[in-house]
């Protein structure tokens, strides 16, 4: 919303900048709409993983087999949200100084929605790690899950940008 208001004679110098930033939270915001019906289809095959049969010791091990496939599936999406987020915040950074300061708390506000959506994706991460048998998944999922307190850093000082900037 802010570089959308952040158009016209005062802000010509940043026009190129601003139409970057507008086509990049499209993209952002078409992500996050897709990672929330793929983190639905996520936790479908995890509960359906879950109620193959048992009842032999095949199909305990094609059950625990797409338990383990399951679960990477719904630990890269959450992933997939931290990367966004990640993104998210970097366009916050770099609108902040240039964007409208009439809706400057819309940045903040959109900060604070990708620090959440990075620190609730890490917790999701987490919980399907355990279960993750490849190595290098874990490890990489592991790996963007730890990323996170960067993540929520810098969203906490774009928030107290913002905040400093409104005090005024």
């Amino acid at each position: 919303m802010v570089a959308r208001y952040t158009t016209g004679e005062n802000y010509a110098e940043h026009a190129a900048v601003i139409e970057r930033i507008t086509g990049e939270t499209d993209e952002l915001r078409s992500s996050a709409l897709r990672l929330a019906e793929d983190d639905a289809a996520a936790f479908t095959a995890v509960t359906e993983a879950y109620k193959l049969p048992k009842d032999t010791d095949e199909a305990k091990a094609a059950r625990s087999a797409a338990i383990a496939e399951a679960l990477v599936g719904a630990g890269k999406v959450p992933a997939e949200v931290v990367a966004v987020a990640r993104r998210a915040i970097g366009v916050a950074e770099e609108l902040l100084p240039i964007g409208n300061r009439n809706v400057v708390s819309d940045i903040a506000a959109a900060t604070e929605a990708a620090r959440a959506a990075a620190t609730t994706a890490r917790v999701n991460i987490e919980i399907n790690l355990g279960g993750i048998k490849d190595e290098r998944v874990r490890a990489e999922l592991a790996a963007e899950a730890a990323g996170v307190d960067e993540v929520a850093a810098r969203a906490e000082r774009v928030t107290a940008a913002v905040r400093e900037e409104i005090a005024k």
